[in-house]
């Protein structure tokens, strides 16, 4: 709690946060590109690597980049979700665009199945601590969201007190909050942003921003904050966060941008995204002021995060490393950017679990 205060009042006493980048490579060397997909808590990131290969992988900034294994019925991987461990969760495909979707499972990078029961697909995309997995079973108008509890599947069936149900599970933390978009029957124009508590069984729908009805949640962090989009009626997409103290807030956009999503949150609330204008501009908002990446890095890195439409930021441990994709020397692959500590803040991390409190409300 202590490092989350002196860090923060670091960055919120003018010191602009600075980044060193890590291109975290590719499963093989015939691969053309890799893509970072997100971040554990602890510092597990994920993603997967195309081309040759076209493997999942996990990687940390002690243990570098890790192939995970493969099934003989999918030739096409995806991790989505990884926890402290080192568990792996994400998908199997027939196709590099996501067809016949099976949920796997990777335990120290050996791949397993999920049971997807009757349904004709299934999608992980995230686990906790304690191992249960969140995602999807079924496809089209049948999609539901579901959980893996010791790898027995079940939908989630909850409705919100208005009638919405959830199709799509994204993530989940160790106190079992889940989130993720779902159906209105009462107005199938709009995405609805649900809370499911696997707790109690019950679901709520997160709130929307002023003047929008309905939104996406991507990200949870373990504090029980949550990022997304908000829109209306599907159209539009302005980056949101929430926490049951403080409700809803706009996160401000980066320059020269027009509309973004938020897709992940650490505990002491700072958020990742992409915006957009001509490009995909990756951003980090530390709850007083929105940055893009491109911007905190050394611009003779080599990397540009800011003029071409493959970049994104997705997911920002605790300690506040960063995990996306981008462009280095030319090439798509996936990040990871390792906050550089403020003098006298070395030895104060990682970040704890403290909330910024300044926001700018909507």
């Amino acid at each position: 709690m202590v490092a989350a205060l002196c860090l923060s009042s670091v960055a919120h006493a003018g010191t602009v946060p600075q980044y060193d980048i890590i291109d975290l490579g590719l499963v093989s060397p015939n691969d053309f590109a890799s893509q970072g997909f997100g971040i554990s808590a602890g510092g597990v990131a994920y993603g997967r690597s195309l081309g040759s290969s076209n493997q999942a992988w996990s990687w940390t900034q002690s243990g570098g980049l890790v192939a995970l294994g493969t099934i003989a019925s999918r030739p096409f991987y995806v991790a989505n979700g990884a926890n402290d461990s080192g568990m792996v969760v994400g998908n199997g495909t027939t196709t590099s665009f996501g067809a016949g979707a099976l949920p796997i499972v990777w335990n120290n990078g050996v791949a397993t199945a999920l049971s997807i029961g009757g349904s004709d697909v299934g999608r992980a995309n995230d686990v906790n601590n304690a191992g249960v997995v969140v995602g999807s079973l079924g496809s089209g108008i049948n999609e539901r969201g579901a959980m893996w509890v010791n790898g027995v599947a079940q939908i989630i069936t909850a409705t919100t007190p208005g009638g919405a149900f959830m199709t799509t599970a994204f993530a989940v933390n160790d106190a079992g909050m889940v989130v993720g978009t779902g159906i209105d029957p009462n107005n199938l124009a709009r995405n609805v942003a649900i809370l499911y508590d696997s707790n109690t069984g019950t679901a709520v729908e997160i709130p929307n921003l002023a003047g929008d009805n309905g939104g996406i949640p991507f990200g949870l962090s373990e504090a029980g904050h949550v990022v997304g989009s908000s829109s209306f009626n599907q159209s539009g997409s302005n980056p949101f966060i929430w926490d049951p103290v403080n409700g809803i807030t706009e996160v401000p956009l980066p320059f020269d941008t027009s509309q973004g999503s938020a897709r992940g949150v650490n505990s002491s609330g700072w958020v990742v995204g992409t915006a957009s204008n001509a490009f995909a501009i990756p951003f980090l908002y530390d709850g007083e002021s929105t940055y893009a990446l491109q911007d905190l890095i050394d611009p003779s890195s080599g990397w540009d995060l800011s003029t071409n439409t493959s970049s994104s930021a997705m997911g920002i441990s605790d300690n506040g490393t960063i995990v996306g994709t981008g462009v280095f020397n030319g090439e798509i692959r996936a990040y990871a950017m390792v906050l550089v500590p403020a003098p006298g803040v070395l030895s104060l991390l990682p970040l704890g679990g403290v909330m910024a409190t300044r926001r700018r409300r909507r």
